[in-house]
């Protein structure tokens, strides 16, 4: 294999390595099912797109000849994964799954202050004697 070849399969490798960390990152950082569903469903069809197409080049430049499986695999990958992921949001629209960027915003209420009484046991209960 020539330095140039060896260079794109590194590339591809890399960037399908990358997109995979991303997609998987997306997947544990994001908050609500819609964006947990477009940040890996993205990138991790292009990252295992990348790979499989580094792969498909190796075994055509290493003498095994064109891998004709690997190709369709990603063909089939690059067509159903966005098809599914719009099926699963449209899924999720039809249940009525609201988004947590559609629901108001409700800060944590302030921290009421309670007036304590002059006198207290010393448990802490109500005091024995009426008062």
């Amino acid at each position: 294999m020539s330095l140039a070849s060896e260079i794109l399969l590194s590339l591809l490798v890399v960037s399908g390595g990358v997109f995979t960390f991303i997609g998987s990152l997306g997947l544990w950082r994001l908050r609500d099912f819609y964006t947990r569903l477009h940040g890996p469903t993205k990138a991790t069809t292009l990252g295992v797109g990348c790979l499989l197409i580094a792969s498909s080049i190796h075994s055509g430049l290493s003498g095994d000849g064109l891998s004709v499986h690997e190709i369709l695999v990603s063909l089939f990958l690059f067509i159903t994964a966005p098809v599914s992921a719009h099926l699963l949001a449209k899924a999720a629209l039809h249940r009525r799954l609201e988004s947590l960027a559609a629901l108001p915003h409700d800060p944590a209420p302030p921290p009421t202050h309670v007036a304590l009484p002059d006198r207290a046991s010393p448990c802490g209960g109500p005091l024995r004697d009426g008062t």
